[in-house]
């Protein structure tokens, strides 16, 4: 259990103090499997739970004393079990909030009181008691990595202490290992299942590689080619058809010690070429490596016989010259190429670094005092900010973004990336603020401290919200000035610099610029200041800046994330009266909160956040009532909620409730960051739950009315959405009539909008008094006209509202009169699957229920066609839902010929080798109405479709065995038919199936056992006589 807790469990420490286990998935699933193990472990080891521990585990518990009963001493806060061991001490004891177990059988009975709150105990315990075997068994036993855990090595303790209680630890030892290698084994599964790779990543990966190759003695490999030199747009190599399958591209690796190895690079890893089940790629897989030992970084080259080359190793340095250091390193093995303009370029920036590097060196022990300056010393000052600085920042920005930039992935996508406003320059017709700027500018870039500071403070009587004052500042050189400034040791000029910078980073172009410039690592090293002000000031330019792609990693690599998290630890979370010191730490948490809103919007950053320990750091802030604080929290959590283990945090540690309660707020914008992470945690249906509740639905309800708020109205609407996929909220719903509410908003709505009230209607008809009222309130005529967007989502959204409607007949006649269906058939031509899928879902229930569906059918011109060649897709959703359509057409005869004549039979018969069961019951369904017609029957036999159907019978679906027993007993009238059925053994499985309570399946089942058995009989008569 050490070892599993050690590597596979994710663990995070929250400002100072021990780690904690992070709340994700893997660790949830860890910590069930170790409930799971300790609650069986009294019944099936009785004599190993009553051990004794070498020494309690010790925690702090959330249950106070009233939990326990029979069994236990209660005395006051006291208690204690009546089970005690050889000394007299009992095995558990809680005192206060820390309690102490000392055998399993307790600690069992202890899991089981604690019910509900099991997992947060198991989380506290193995917080509190890092390697719980050293605690049990003792410090021999305790984990250590690279020890010998192996049957001989404990089998050897016994030997050497022949006593029944070490025997007893043995096993103790060996169940506890086999729980550690279970854990290992599981956590591996869920890990492997994320790990996917990516052209860029393998791009990367060769393009170091190549530089390791060639004919020297030097060299790891003779030559790695890719087989191909066309690039999609996309990064990859191999052909479009093979990229439908996850392909990236293929290599030709020649090695020096064997033959050249065929390679094919995919997401879901690399492969050797003509090797079966994965066998035999393990060295190729490895043939580059990287790795760090301390501050040594190794990169080797590996193959199936071990480490084969070092190509070299490092000791770690600041930043920008460990970045060149690599660089140098990697062209250092070349030889014999021409190097290109841009290799050229970026080593002379390395060597301009260097030297900059080393003059700044210098120049740093010779800080300014802020006073008594000689006029040398000035223009000392006024050289070294405004030339020395700035040069050597500039020069290491471009290089170490182009170096990392080559390095890191390209994953990360952001929909509101901005691009900078591109403004005619020139001088015609510039206002007064523009001069009198640059007149400041001179006293800023050549004066003593206290001249600087008179220049700031000018400088922000001018209105710097104006976009005028903003550009002048850039264009006279003054942003390089006050970025500069940054990096004195002049509090005062910090301060001033930085009130200047958060107001004129609200521009587009200055954004740009500081990140360019280095504004931003800057900023990040000044959040470890002892001053608050300055903390404060920098955060807030951060979250200005980091609204770019580029800005937001350039605070991730610079340890920014980390110190964002930071801030938010302080002890007035939720205190409502607040002394000045207390209020003074609420505000640098704000401004905290609202840098990590910014840097939220990345994957990568969000990863980051979390294992910073910032989950419970905003958990703790939302329970406030500070609006200024809660909106940046808010507006983080609902960023990050897009990810599954924010979730999943969400849920379990109370936010919910707090999500709920700020639903009432009066802050319109803290309303609606509440309802945006309530319509991306709503996905899950614990989470819907808790929103009713918790009282959520109601004041969802009641922000229906605000709808000149459009941002609010698609928050709330959204999650109305959402929290309307359970049946217990639209009852609840009903009650609150939000669904006349909707239907109201159907008109004069944004998209985004509308496909959030289209979609909680489409929900909101799973009830059928609901699609009443959608009728009566007059919303049928404006969702048909919906059909003919071009918004997709839009689109998936109302095609299921008008299918769900379209069950009631009154709902349907509407529907056919406003031309709906037609629009709905339509849409199969549209290129998006989802819409093909939605359509043709919505196009079953007005098949079955408009009065003459045969011929309103027919009046489609090529639709028939249309919906037969749909059987081509590759979407098994489509496919379903094509096949579902097929069955309710063929129910009329003439509609069944046409199809027939279009080609149905041998499209339904390439299918059947499908094992998506919700696929396999609508296929099945399918060809039993298509049996109707002429010689069709013959034909599925031909097509060999029959002994595919024959598998379907051992499916765990009961609607498959259902739709398959009907398709086989309409098969089986044909007699060739029957002996495929009977050589594949359909007998046996339909035997099983007469007994069934399903009267269809049973009669199904019985008919096609008896037509089998008419054909062996009829075979005997005509062989025996």
């Amino acid at each position: 259990m050490g070892a599993a807790l050690a590597r596979a469990a994710q663990w995070t420490a929250a400002g100072s103090g021990t780690g904690t286990l992070e709340i994700t998935p893997l660790n949830e699933s860890l910590l069930n499997q170790i409930i799971k193990f300790v609650d069986d472990f009294s019944t099936r080891h009785p004599q190993e739970a009553v051990f004794v521990f070498r020494e309690p585990l010790e925690w702090k518990t959330q249950l106070d004393c009233s939990v326990f009963g029979e069994g236990y001493e209660i005395n006051g806060a006291t208690v204690q079990s009546e089970a005690k061991g050889k000394d007299g001490q009992p095995l558990l004891l809680l005192t206060a909030s820390t309690l102490r177990v000392r055998s399993f059988d307790q600690l069992s009975c202890f899991l089981q009181i604690a019910m509900e709150k099991r997992l947060k105990e198991a989380q506290a315990c193995l917080e509190a008691n890092r390697d719980p075997i050293v605690k049990i068994l003792g410090p021999e036993y305790g984990t250590v990595e690279g020890g010998d855990m192996s049957m001989l090595h404990l089998l050897d303790k016994v030997k050497k202490n022949d006593d029944p209680e070490t025997e007893t630890r043995m096993k103790i030892s060996r169940r506890l290992h086999q729980l550690d290698l279970q854990l290992l084994n599981s956590s591996l599964k869920q890990i492997s299942q994320d790990v996917r790779l990516n052209p860029a990543g393998i791009n990367n990966e060769v393009n170091l590689l190549k530089n390791f190759s060639g004919k020297g003695e030097d060299t790891v490999l003779e030559s790695l080619e890719y087989t191909s030199d066309y690039t999609f747009s996309n990064g990859c190599r191999a052909p479009p058809w093979r990229q439908v399958h996850g392909e990236i591209c293929y290599l030709v690796i020649k090695p020096h010690d064997t033959d050249p190895l065929y390679i094919t690079c995919s997401t879901a890893g690399v492969f050797l070429n003509g090797v079966s089940n994965n066998k035999g790629f393990h060295g190729v897989i490895h043939i580059f490596i990287t790795f760090q030992v301390e501050h040594i970084t190794t990169v080797a080259y590996i193959n199936s016989n071990g480490i084969q080359f070092v190509l070299f190793e490092s000791a770690k340095k600041p930043t920008h010259e460990k970045n060149y250091q690599c660089m140098e390193a990697v062209d250092a093995k070349v030889s014999g190429q021409s190097q290109n303009l841009y290799d050229f370029t970026e080593k002379s920036v390395c060597e301009k670094v260097k030297s900059s590097a080393a003059r700044r060196r210098s120049i740093d022990k010779k800080k300014l005092e802020p006073s008594m300056k000689t006029k040398g010393e000035t223009s000392s000052y006024s050289t070294w900010l405004s030339s020395e600085i700035l040069c050597h920042r500039r020069v290491e920005a471009i290089g170490l973004c182009r170096f990392e930039e080559v390095s890191e992935s390209s994953s990360e996508t952001e929909e509101d990336e901005e691009q900078p406003v591109r403004h005619q320059e020139g001088n015609t017709d510039l206002p007064s603020e523009y001069w009198g700027i640059q007149k400041l500018a001179k006293y800023l870039k050549g004066g003593n401290p206290t001249a600087t500071v008179i220049a700031l403070c000018s400088m922000r009587d001018f209105n710097l919200a104006q976009e005028t004052c903003q550009l002048a500042i850039r264009d006279i050189g003054c942003l390089e000035v006050l970025i500069n400034l940054l990096d004195t040791e002049e509090i005062k000029c910090q301060i001033g610099s930085l009130k200047i910078l958060k107001e004129i980073s609200q521009n587009t172009l200055i954004r740009h610029a500081i990140a360019d410039l280095g504004g931003l690592q800057i900023m990040v090293k000044i959040l470890d200041s002892p001053d608050k002000d300055l903390k404060c000031l920098a955060a807030e330019t951060i979250a200005n800046v980091a609204r770019f792609k580029q800005a937001r990693r350039t605070v991730r690599q610079h340890g920014g994330i980390k110190r964002l998290v930071g801030l938010l630890d302080c002890i007035s979370v939720g205190s409502t009266s607040l002394t000045p010191y207390q209020a003074k730490d609420t505000e640098i948490a704000r401004c905290g909160a609202l840098a990590l809103w910014s840097c939220s919007k990345s994957i990568k950053n969000k990863e980051a956040i979390r294992k910073a320990g910032g989950i419970p750091l905003l958990a703790r802030w939302l329970k406030c009532s500070h609006a200024n604080i809660l909106t940046p929290v808010v507006g983080t959590l609902q960023e990050c909620a897009s990810e599954p283990s924010y979730r999943l945090a969400i849920r379990t540690e109370g936010m919910i409730e707090n999500l709920v309660k700020n639903l009432s707020s009066e802050h319109e914008e803290l309303q609606m960051h509440c309802a945006s992470a309530i319509f991306k945690c709503a996905e899950d249906k614990e989470t819907r739950d808790l929103v009713r509740q918790h009282g959520g639905l109601q004041p969802l309800s009641v922000l229906l009315g605000n709808a000149e708020n459009k941002k609010l109205l698609a928050a709330v609407t959204g999650a109305i959405w959402k929290c309307a996929i359970s049946g217990e909220n639209v009852s609840r719903f009903r009650e609150y009539k939000v669904v006349e509410a909707l239907v109201e908003l159907l008109t004069d709505q944004p998209e985004e909008v509308l496909v959030n009230i289209v979609g909680a209607l489409g929900e909101c008809c799973q009830e059928p008094i609901n699609r009443t009222i959608i009728r009566k309130c007059g919303g049928i005529p404006p969702l048909v006209k919906l059909l003919t967007g071009t918004d997709q989502a839009l689109l998936v959204n109302v095609t299921k509202a008008v299918g769900a409607c379209a069950t009631e007949p009154e709902n349907m006649m509407i529907i056919d009169r406003l031309d709906g269906v037609r629009l709905l058939w339509s849409l199969l031509k549209n290129p998006n699957p989802d819409v093909q899928a939605s359509a043709a879902w919505a196009i079953c229930p007005c098949i079955q229920n408009a009065k003459d569906a045969g011929e309103m059918v027919r009046s489609f011109v090529g639709g028939l066609e249309l919906i037969v060649n749909l059987l081509k897709s590759k979407n098994k959703e489509v496919l379903a839902s094509v096949c579902a359509a097929i069955t309710n057409i063929a129910k009329d005869e003439e509609n069944l010929a046409v199809i027939t004549d279009h080609g149905v039979v041998p499209l339904l018969s390439e299918l059947a080798n499908t094992n998506n069961d919700k696929l396999r019951r609508h296929l099945a369904e399918a060809i039993s109405h298509c049996c109707m017609w002429g010689s069709n029957r013959v034909a599925f036999g031909e097509t060999k479709a029959v002994a595919p159907l024959v598998r379907y019978l051992k499916s765990n679906d009961p609607s498959v065995h259902r739709a398959t027993a009907q398709a086989l007993y309409q098969l089986s009238e044909d007699p060739s038919n029957c002996i495929t059925m009977h050589e594949n053994g359909v007998v046996k499985l339909l035997l099983a199936m007469v007994g069934s309570t399903d009267e269809t399946l049973q009669e199904a089942a019985a008919g096609c056992i008896a037509n089998i058995r008419r054909l062996a009989l009829a075979t005997e008569k005509a062989k025996y006589g």
